[in-house]
């Protein structure tokens, strides 16, 4: 289920790029984009869905697109459909969902998959203790949520029931677009 994804070099990003922002993922129109757009901003990276009990969240991560997007933050939403088939329709229903029930103005990209033998390669990057050593890890959930510095690299990393709105949360967010390190 790696449609959503194309490696721009096989097999993907690597940590001596900066990495996790050297792949082109298709949008939730299957669009082309390449995430090396993005270097120099601050990203949020989250995997979605509709139909999960943190599906609320999106609310939140509506939220701080509105208050920090015009300030270099960069949400990418990336449905999937990999915890108990609660992300099941089209690409075209997802995006039909995102914005008549959360308004969502923040990118939305084409259904991908977050683990197992067929992991996109952004998702293989991030949970690649050899590639992401200090945030690695499997996803366990839908709403995990990375944050990248400017500088191209994972400097936090959320899991599914810290809301995007935590004060940890924010605080990450702030000191990134600050330019502060851990």
């Amino acid at each position: 289920m790696c449609n959503g994804a194309e490696p721009k070099a096989a097999p993907g990003p690597t940590a001596k790029d900066g990495g996790v922002l050297d792949v082109t993922m298709k949008d939730i129109d299957g669009a082309d984009v390449k995430l090396a757009d993005f270097k120099g901003k601050v990203v949020l990276i989250v995997n979605v869905a509709s139909k999960c009990g943190l599906t609320p969240q999106y609310e939140q991560i509506q939220e701080l697109h509105a208050k920090y997007g015009d300030k270099g933050l960069v949400i990418l939403a990336f449905p999937a459909n990999n915890f108990g088939g609660q992300e099941p329709g089209t690409n075209a229903e997802v995006k039909e969902f995102c914005s008549s029930r959360y308004h969502v103005g923040f990118k939305l990209f084409s259904k991908v998959s977050v683990k197992g033998d067929d992991i996109c390669p952004l998702y293989s990057f991030l949970t690649s203790k050899e590639k992401n050593e200090k945030f690695a890890g499997e996803i366990k959930w839908n709403f995990t949520k990375f944050l990248i510095g400017r500088d191209g690299k994972v400097a936090s990393r959320f899991e599914p029931k810290i809301k995007p709105d935590a004060k940890e949360v924010v605080e990450a967010i702030e000191a990134a677009l600050a330019g502060k390190k851990d």
